[in-house]
């Protein structure tokens, strides 16, 4: 039977057939107690004599994560290597910044809204929609009744959506009585343009529908303002998730993320890599490369802020993987972070942001927020990516606002799952690279083509709450 080592390290190595792919043999006996090695890093430590040979999975290892850590700061910096200039096709905004798509967004300030920005969207799709790349609204529950962290966190998402480059207009569509109303909620978006975003509250108008379509029609004329010119490949902003892994992400799909987040960064480019609870078991490899001690610092509170926010639930903090990240070969959460953070490839840790804020230093960021597929790939959008690589091995057909990117980790789900699947992985395992197919195919979104979650409509949000709701 075919397997794989991954380090000449490991003590186990990956089936890549039979019943048992994706999961972990034995390469030799292993003692109680005796930790696991994978990708050259302990993964946890044996619970009970392992024989060679034998399947190493849930019912024989466990984890060795527990609580907070101190941590060194250890230097470990890496040269990337010099790319071609690339440009792509995009449109460049009034204050300078780039879009890949030419929408319009509805964003609701309150959840009381939710189905008349629906009503909205479904109408100026058949009167715009030939006129722009097209009308969405994306829904929440959120927006009022809550308190201190929570309501500044749907400020913070809602804020991010509303200057997302993506949204040539952007009506704010709110009720009026709510916590989060338009009153409280445009001085918190700084400067803005009025040609690019307007501002309902249903209360203050006797037909809601209609007054909403002639302001989606005043951003229509706008949008049409806007033709794709050449922009450098320095102005992507990509975010980079995984979701639904199996026992093959960490050996095709994140490292193939990590080979093109490389190229973007070398050819000026930034990343975004979230999910923090899949950091944990791998977080040294992250802080350090931190390019400064500072930046180490930032990283040391973002693993250990999350993992104080796990324990002040009273949950442990290796509560994953999922069950099936199991069924597919990933055993602790040390395998799964390890496998994750390989999507963001070797360059520099550059800077940490929060919730909603955008990218302020070039090259790889990291962005605080949980693993859950939704609030992840809602949080990476408003942060201002422009598109999300979205590394998957069980495969989901969910999506961002922005282009999603599903890039399967093995041939079977990428034969099988056609429309959820943009680019297939697969073929790594056999040797083949893929990183230069990659990256053409991210300019090719960027220039316009749709990705599956486009075509079938999959734009979704969910914002992340922790707190209190009256």
């Amino acid at each position: 039977m075919k397997e794989l080592i991954i380090n000449e390290r490991d003590n186990v190595a990956v089936m890549l057939e039979g019943e048992l792919r994706g999961h972990k043999v034995a390469l030799r006996d292993i003692k109680e107690g005796e930790d696991i090695i994978k990708y050259g890093y302990k993964i946890g430590h044996a619970i009970t004599d392992i024989k060679k040979g034998e399947h190493v999975h849930t019912h024989n290892i466990k984890t060795n994560l527990s609580g907070t850590l101190e941590y060194k700061y250890e230097r470990t910096g890496y040269e990337l290597k010099p790319q071609p200039k690339r440009t792509f096709m995009g449109y460049v905004r009034e204050n300078g910044a780039v879009g890949i798509r030419n929408e319009i967004w509805i964003v609701n300030t309150v959840g009381c809204v939710n189905k008349t920005s629906e009503i909205l969207a479904r109408e100026a799709q058949k009167l715009y929609g030939d006129r722009c790349d097209g009308v969405f609204n994306f829904v929440h529950p959120f927006g009022c009744s809550q308190l201190g962290d929570d309501q500044a966190t749907t400020q913070a998402i809602l804020k991010g959506m509303v200057n997302h480059p993506n949204a040539a207009g952007v009506l704010v569509l709110g009720l009026g009585c709510e916590n989060n109303n338009i009153g409280v909620f445009k001085p918190l978006l700084g400067e803005i343009n009025e040609k690019r975003v307007k501002f309902m509250s249903t209360q203050e108008h006797d037909d809601e529908i209609e007054e909403g379509l002639k302001l989606i029609g005043e951003l229509v004329d706008y949008a049409e303002t806007f033709k794709r010119e050449e922009c450098d490949l320095s102005k992507l902003v990509i975010g980079l998730k995984c979701g639904g892994s199996d026992g093959f992400s960490g050996l095709t799909t994140n490292p193939l993320i990590g080979r093109v987040s490389d190229k973007v960064i070398a050819s000026g480019g930034s990343t975004i890599l979230t999910e923090v609870p899949e950091m944990f078991g791998a977080e040294t490899i992250l802080m350090n490369r931190a390019t400064d001690e500072a930046t180490f610092e930032k990283v040391v509170s973002l693993i250990n802020d999350f993992k104080e926010y796990f324990m002040r639930h009273n949950q442990v903090v290796y509560e994953n993987p999922s069950p099936g990240n199991k069924k597919g070969g990933i055993t602790t959460l040390e395998d799964k972070s390890l496998g994750c953070v390989q999507k963001s490839g070797s360059a520099d840790v550059v800077d940490v942001i929060q919730i909603g804020e955008h990218v302020k230093k070039q090259g790889l960021n990291l962005l605080t927020g949980p693993g859950n597929d939704i609030v992840a790939v809602t949080n990476l959008t408003a942060s201002g990516c422009h598109m999300i690589l979205f590394s998957t091995g069980r495969g989901t057909p969910v999506g961002a606002p922005v282009p999603t990117v599903k890039i399967a980790t093995n041939n079977d789900l990428a034969g099988r799952k056609p429309h959820w699947i943009d680019f297939n992985a697969g073929p790594i395992i056999e040797g083949a690279d893929l990183s230069d197919e990659l990256l053409d195919y991210i300019i090719s979104v960027a220039n316009g083509e749709k990705t599956n979650n486009e075509k079938n409509g999959y734009r979704e949000i969910s914002i992340f709450k922790d707190g209190v709701t009256l």
